[in-house]
């Protein structure tokens, strides 16, 4: 099975999805991606989709479920590189991504993120 790799700069860890994803893939990435926040005491997660062609309800729910899972441990998610046919998919899916935010790329997400940490703290 291939795993999606998790990458650290300063205290955010960022997660690119380069590949198609299946149920196996998605619990390694979330139980990797909770083990990275605790151990690297990451402050901030970003999940890039930018690769990722097709949503459906599955890829929506495991943003959503890793967003809330990162919160837990004390680390903000972002999800960048949203293509517009996707957002507007996950529209029409009624998966709003509640929690979950989003900025267009990467240079983008990382500045959200260090506006939630100079706001929170």
């Amino acid at each position: 099975m291939e795993r999606v790799p998790i990458l650290k700069l300063g205290d955010i860890l960022i997660v690119s999805i380069q590949i198609d994803l299946d149920d196996q893939s998605v619990l390694a990435l979330q139980e990797d991606l909770a083990d990275r926040v605790v151990s690297s005491g990451a402050r901030g997660v970003i999940i890039d989709i930018t690769a990722v062609e097709i949503v459906d309800s599955f890829i929506g729910r495991m943003l959503s479920t890793i967003a809330a899972m990162t919160r837990m441990l004390d680390a903000e998610t972002v999800v960048v590189g949203m293509r517009p046919a996707v957002a507007i998919t996950l529209v029409e899916l009624g998966l709003s991504l509640g929690g979950v935010r989003t900025a267009l790329n990467l240079e983008k997400g990382v500045a959200a993120l260090e506006h939630v940490r100079g706001t929170a703290g």
